[in-house]
């Protein structure tokens, strides 16, 4: 009895926690199903009458407004953001880790990096991608974004590698394997939940950046991030919280997903040691 009463009462911490948690989200949601009128006349979390006009007005195609295009562009801009990084980490953190180096000044500089605020680098990249025309492009924005991962996805990865036995190398070198064999055969399968935790985080990144989507895009190019902003008063009259929280919602689905799907990669990793304090 007293360890079924036990039971509830963490059930019901639980709940009330992951409700306060999750109070933004639950409430955006609701917004996204409501009418205009609903949403003055009832702001709270209650859907008397869901509808799902909001969510009609974001994807109808406009001269002006185009999610799909703002959807590619952030997918493509966080694809490069997030697997560049791992093809230039993946075989310097091995470096790192198995020979020392770059620890004194590469490895401490580059994290460190990450310390930085965004807004320092605003306007050299712009005269600099000014220059190599790689304005409002999704190739310029993913190359930005690749650089502000690259310091999670070395730290993540050195750890990593540093949790691969040295005696596997050892092993693979009596075998006459060369470092390209051993880094492709032997430490990356071992490293594969690490990797997908630094693809997770970096996509995640990339795909919630704002500065230098706003900074670096204008039309042809512009993220999900910055276009969302668009539809918050694209009728005119103030701002549509319909339609401003349809289209939060579905910014949000594409990192909500890759993280739900990957959530066992992403334990799998920290459990193995590949993020440490």
């Amino acid at each position: 009895m007293k360890n079924r009463k036990s039971n509830i009462f963490r059930w019901v911490v639980f709940i009330i926690v992951a409700f306060i948690i999750n109070f933004p989200v639950i409430s955006t949601i609701s917004a996204s199903l409501k009418s205009a009128a609903e949403i003055s006349r009832s702001p709270g979390l209650f859907v008397s009458e869901p509808t799902l006009q909001n969510f009609a007005v974001i994807l109808e195609v406009t001269e002006r407004l185009n999610i799909f295009a703002y959807l590619q562009n952030s997918l493509m801009a966080s694809l490069i953001g997030s697997i560049l990084p791992i093809m230039l980490c993946f075989p310097l953190s091995y470096a790192v880790a198995r020979r020392g180096y770059g620890t004194n000044v590469i490895f401490p500089t580059v994290v460190n990096l990450r310390a930085m605020p965004l807004i320092i680098f605003a306007i050299p990249l712009y005269m600099m991608y000014q220059t190599l025309g790689l304005l409002d492009t999704p190739l310029g924005l993913g190359l930005v974004l690749a650089v502000v991962n690259l310091p999670l996805a070395l730290l993540l990865l050195v750890n990593a590698i540093n949790d691969v036995p040295y005696e596997l190398d050892e092993a693979a070198r009596m075998d006459g394997a060369r470092i390209f064999t051993i880094l492709i055969k032997i430490v990356f399968p071992i490293c594969l939940p690490a990797l997908a935790t630094v693809f997770i985080f970096s996509f995640i990144t990339a795909w919630n950046e704002f500065l230098f989507g706003l900074m670096l895009t204008t039309t042809k190019a512009v993220p999900m991030t910055v276009g969302a902003s668009f539809f918050f008063s694209s009728g005119g009259g103030g701002v549509q919280w319909g339609v401003a929280a349809a289209v939060i919602v579905v910014a949000s689905l594409p990192p909500v997903v890759l993280g739900i799907l990957m959530y066992k990669h992403i334990s799998r990793s920290m459990t193995a040691g590949a993020v440490k304090g």
